[in-house]
């Protein structure tokens, strides 16, 4: 009897814990359930000045990021195979002159409006300082011309070279060499007509202009420098506004070689000294045409040199425009044929 009471005793313990464990397991717990979610607010715009810094912080971070990973990849667990060297740019050539007169400063000019340079006529800028001088150079390009571009190369220096529209259809080589060199070009029109004439109209003289820069154009293969100068120095109201319209730089003279009327080499050289003794500076006049000036030059330069002068090398800030219309003209132009050898190889006397 005790023992079946003890029995059944015991099975009733069990069944409450097995009733205990069973509800502790399968009731839902507050700590075990999924969290609850609702819809976000949509967020207000931001404001102009918000967005901006916004946008700056995203820069700044790019920015830093990209510095970062640089710095990563520049520090690298292992050392990596160096990277291969760029390929050497080839120098600039030197002068090979140690005592070459060379070219003291460089100027940049803005045409705008049609500046005029050279004190004989446009007395507006006066840009260069005590014993400072231009070489510029009329009439070419010519067979002469190859001499006067060595005695500046010899020199180191460089010039504004004025070119005639007709000479280069004769030699266009010539005035590609002149290029080559470095040197700044422009034109002195299209057959050296002297614009101020009554018999030339207006038309023709912008005819004359343009023809001249669209022939230098199609010689060199690019548009040349706004610079211009009139044969004679002769020039109109009419013709200074119009290259004023166009932005085409005038240029006059402050020292003339007078080497088209020189007898000699001798006569050229001293007709400069001379003059710039009492100028002490200025823009130089020469023609690279004339014999006797390809053959002073080597002994000018060295004059100037010797009497502390320096030259100033002019160059263009924008090249100019050339109009089509005079682009297409130059293009029909017949070329005459230019052999290049001396006349006397040509025709002789032989009695």
């Amino acid at each position: 009897m005790r023992s079946a009471l003890g029995l059944m005793l015991a099975s009733v313990v069990a069944a409450i814990v097995i009733a205990g464990v069973w509800f502790w397991t399968s009731s839902p717990r507050a700590d075990a359930a999924p969290p609850q979610t609702t819809a976000a607010a949509k967020a207000d715009p931001l404001p102009a000045a918000a967005k901006l810094a916004a946008k700056d912080d995203v820069e700044t971070t790019a920015a830093l990021s990209k510095r970062a990973d640089a710095t990563q990849a520049a520090a690298p667990a292992a050392a990596p195979a160096p990277a291969p060297m760029p390929a050497p740019v080839a120098a600039m050539p030197k002068c090979n002159n140690p005592d070459a007169l060379g070219v003291s400063r460089t100027v940049v000019v803005d045409t705008t409006g049609g500046p005029g340079f050279g004190f004989l006529q446009y007395k507006q800028y006066d840009f260069l300082t005590d014993h400072e001088v231009v070489l510029t150079f009329d009439d070419g390009p010519w067979p002469t011309t190859p001499a006067v571009l060595k005695a500046l190369a010899d020199e180191c220096t460089k010039a504004v070279f004025f070119p005639i529209g007709l000479h280069t259809t004769y030699h266009p080589d010539i005035l590609r060499q002149v290029a080559a060199a470095g040197h700044t070009i422009g034109a002195h029109t299209w057959s050296h007509a002297h614009l101020a004439s009554k018999k030339i109209t207006e038309q023709q003289a912008k005819d004359e202009i343009e023809k001249g820069f669209s022939a230098v154009k199609l010689a060199l293969g690019s548009n040349p420098a706004p610079f211009f100068r009139f044969p004679a120095l002769a020039h109109t109201p009419a013709t200074t506004a119009y290259l004023g319209s166009r932005n085409i730089a005038m240029f006059s003279v402050d020292v003339d070689s007078n080497d088209f009327k020189s007898k000699n080499s001798d006569e050229v050289i001293n007709n400069v000294m001379t003059k710039l003794d009492k100028e002490h500076k200025g823009i130089i006049l020469m023609h690279d045409l004339q014999k006797h000036t390809a053959q002073a030059l080597p002994t000018l330069l060295r004059k100037l040199k010797a009497g502390g002068y320096k030259v100033v090398w002019m160059k263009a800030k924008t090249q100019i425009e050339t109009l089509p219309e005079y682009d297409a003209m130059m293009a029909k132009t017949e070329k005459p044929i230019a052999t290049g050898r001396p006349i006397g190889n040509v025709v002789q006397t032989v009695e």
